[in-house]
């Protein structure tokens, strides 16, 4: 089936208990409504971590648009840490927030090294990009060998990924390539001056470099292809304290976002009013419905499902000496997964 086409999965309507395709009954309610339609009793109030500029995050933002966490006895505080990973994680790790989303290949490597935080469920495929100026005449990853690539940091999610990649091609990530950091409203110039080669970056500013120009850039590759059409790349992670001392609330959480999930894949349009906020200037509701259409917000794999690929990633970064040699990945996944939907 093509990724690009919308649809509810079966899966998505057994875990959120009423799924996207029966939604349109609380499409007309209110908050206080939907409060009303789970029972007496109040809201359970939860701080959420998010980088607002992240359109992996519009579905928390439907979540809160159209009641979703209310239906889920949740009352849920958004709160933006901007574009800093790393202050976001560390909210989660010691309880100043409750859960948030990010991306696997920025998180994984902080778990390994002991952050207190819960991966519960995945949330979607695609949105890394490795791009090119098509005068640069790369097309493929073994071009990229003698190159330089840049990127947002050199702890970005992007540079791991695409190392991945690299290694799997026979490429040396560490010495084969160079890797410069510039700031993300700087990148697309540098490329423009010569001073790098490719870029490493994220949607949605990479999915429209290659849409608005597409005579001027090339995708040389992406996290939905080269074998990863079907792996995770954002995942949901709670503080380990809410998953350890309120597990009711941590399985509410977890089923209100892949119900998010879900009616985003349903309803992208809500999706992309939900995030228009936070998009980049200038930018319509189509705009980022053609986005929210290029990742796979239908792949939120939970369980067995999500360990396997938690344990995927674990040996691939192994590989490129993102991971410790030590660390085997079976035990990994095991440590940093719970299953709170089952428990």
């Amino acid at each position: 089936m093509d990724r690009n086409i919308v649809t509810t999965s079966r899966r998505g309507l057994l875990r959120s208990g009423i799924g996207v395709a029966l939604a349109a009954p609380f499409l007309g309610l209110g908050v206080g409504s939907l409060a009303r339609a789970q029972g007496a009793g109040g809201l359970k109030p939860l701080r959420f971590a998010s980088n607002a500029s992240a359109i992996c995050l519009a579905p928390v933002f439907v979540a809160q648009d159209h009641g979703i966490f209310e239906k889920h006895g949740l009352e849920v505080e958004i709160v933006n840490f901007g574009a800093s990973t790393e202050a976001l994680l560390e909210a989660i790790a010691t309880g100043k927030a409750d859960g948030g989303v990010g991306m696997a290949l920025r998180w994984l490597k902080a778990l390994e090294q002991g952050f207190d935080v819960k991966i519960t469920a995945g949330t979607h495929g695609g949105c890394s990009r490795l791009v090119a100026l098509q005068s640069t005449g790369i097309k493929e990853l073994t071009d990229l060998k003698g190159k330089t690539i840049g990127v947002t940091d050199l702890a970005a999610p992007g540079k791991n990924f695409f190392s991945i990649l690299l290694h799997q091609a026979g490429i040396d990530p560490e010495t084969d390539v160079k890797w410069r950091a510039f700031s993300t409203d700087v990148l697309e110039i540098a490329a423009e001056r010569g001073e790098i080669d490719a870029i490493a970056d994220g949607d949605p500013r990479a999915y429209f470099w290659l849409n608005d120009t597409p005579d001027k850039y090339v995708q040389i590759a992406s996290n939905l292809d080269h074998g990863f059409e079907n792996r995770v790349c954002c995942i949901a992670g709670l503080s380990g304290s809410l998953v350890r001392n309120d597990p009711e609330t941590a399985r509410a959480l977890t089923r209100a976002l892949l119900e998010a999930q879900d009616w985003t894949v349903a309803r992208p349009e809500d999706a992309a009013k939900a995030f228009l906020p936070q998009a980049p200037k200038n930018r319509s509701v189509e705009d980022l419905i053609a986005v929210l259409k290029d990742q796979t917000h239908d792949h939120t794999p939970t369980g067995a499902d999500l360990k396997t690929e938690i344990a995927q990633y674990a040996e691939e970064l192994r590989a490129i000496n993102v991971f410790r040699r030590s660390t085997d990945p079976q035990q990994f996944a095991e440590r940093v997964y719970a299953d709170v939907l089952t428990a």
